[in-house]
């Protein structure tokens, strides 16, 4: 089994699969699909995040996504609810939680008509707004429409929001199930 930074390093080579997600948004991407509302098989999502084929990727890669899902899984489980995600860090120091975000949302993607009970819910559709605040368009404006020169505090504020929005899905699609 490989370290993340191992994984890091697989994953931004020339080895790694063409369009496999790279280390932090595969991240989300393996807690948006430990949230998910319906299992999503693992040939399924590791085929995703590895670019479409797990054809060429090595045993020790496919070990270690099970491992680090399995990590993931087990922490939000666990009492008290853990969502420890990773995020890049800028060399200012400032967290940049976008490519987390994106796959998150990727893995909404699979079965986006599940998640409606969450998003469209009154009581709860809140708890994605810390991940959705992060996506922006192809001219860098918020989806959510945060005026521009709001966007850089709006965007720490939600980083900082996401640990706990995340323990607040799964605890919310663990008592619909």
């Amino acid at each position: 089994m490989l370290s993340l930074e191992e994984l890091d390093n697989y994953l931004m080579s020339d080895d790694s699969p063409e369009g496999c997600f790279m280390l932090s948004d595969l991240d989300g991407f393996m807690f948006g699909i430990a949230c998910s509302p319906v299992l999503v098989p693992p040939n399924e999502w590791m085929s995703t995040a590895m670019g479409g084929t797990l054809k060429a990727v090595p045993a020790e890669v496919i070990s270690t996504l099970t491992a680090q899902y399995a990590t993931i899984c087990n922490n939000l489980k666990s009492e008290p609810p853990i969502a420890e995600p990773v995020f890049w860090q800028a060399a200012e120091g400032h967290v940049i939680a976008m490519d987390w975000c994106e796959g998150f949302m990727d893995a909404v993607g699979l079965r986006p008509k599940a998640w409606l009970r969450l998003t469209e819910s009154g009581s709860h559709g809140h708890l994605i707004t810390p991940i959705m605040a992060h996506l922006l368009d192809d001219n860098g404006n918020s989806a959510l429409g945060i005026p521009q020169e709001e966007l850089d505090q709006a965007l720490a504020e939600a980083a900082e929001q996401i640990p706990d929005a995340v323990v607040g899905i799964y605890q919310f699609w663990q008592r619909c199930g």
